[in-house]
């Protein structure tokens, strides 16, 4: 299937979640318009979850360290930065499954193949949603649907400062800590784990990507997300493709 790929390196959570609603509209709107994934990195900022706890906050939510957003996905607080590699994927489950379940554990898939990339042996822990190394999180994911069509997604911790974390109960959870890739693998960086990324949910999608990237000094790139304002096709050489992460095919 066919599908964007919009690559927005650091961008303001506010624009990357109205490029996400203008996309969803889209799909909802034309059965047959293209699914799309958004991978990028966010300046420093928190999120809760449309049932968030704000118990799990350490600071007065009117003086928040960075800004704080009240979202429609599900899970707890989280704390995005430059450093870790955050991946939006909009797509029509039902053009997959119809299973917010599996789709929660497929993200899982995804970034458990992808850290094995690195020779580092990710995995899950039962009852808690995430990415987990040596008993450490390092990536939360946290989703919404529309009529199927989703919103919001993973936030990957490859080379991030974790101060930030220091401020919040992250996801929740308060035994169990949080780390960085960047902690196994001296020197990794977002732009080394992204393509193993989009080439991970290709596989696991079955999605054919065209790749987009933002147009510099655009900082209104979600204004009109149907025509894509802001973004052009991105006419070079890529190693991204439908194909296998790992050893994976189209599943």
């Amino acid at each position: 299937m066919t599908a964007r790929l919009i690559q927005l390196g650091l961008t303001p959570y506010e624009d990357a979640l109205a490029l996400q609603q203008a996309l969803q509209a889209s799909l909802l709107a034309d059965a047959d318009a293209p699914e799309a994934l958004l991978l990028l990195e966010h300046p420093a900022c928190y999120t809760l979850g449309s049932g968030s706890d704000p118990g799990f906050l350490t600071f007065n939510p009117a003086a928040a360290p960075a800004p704080l957003y009240r979202t429609t996905r599900g899970g707890e607080v989280t704390h995005h930065c430059p450093g870790q590699l955050v991946g939006y994927p909009v797509l029509d489950l039902r053009r997959h499954r119809t299973d917010l379940h599996w789709y929660l554990r497929t993200l899982e898939q995804v970034l458990i193949d992808v850290l094995a990339v690195f020779g580092l042996q990710g995995g899950r822990i039962e009852g808690l949603t995430g990415v987990w190394l040596e008993g450490c999180k390092v990536a939360a994911i946290g989703v919404g649907a529309r009529r199927w069509v989703t919103q919001h997604g993973f936030a990957l911790n490859v080379n991030c400062n974790l101060a930030g974390f220091e401020a919040i109960v992250p996801c929740g959870i308060s035994d169990r800590p949080v780390a960085k890739l960047n902690d196994w693998c001296s020197g990794l960086t977002v732009a080394a784990v992204q393509p193993w990324v989009e080439r991970s949910m290709a596989a696991h999608f079955c999605l054919d990507f065209t790749p987009y990237q933002a147009l510099r000094g655009s900082s209104q790139v979600a204004a009109q997300a149907v025509g894509l304002p802001g973004l052009q096709r991105d006419q070079r050489p890529s190693e991204t493709a439908s194909g296998s992460c790992a050893g994976l095919a189209c599943q």
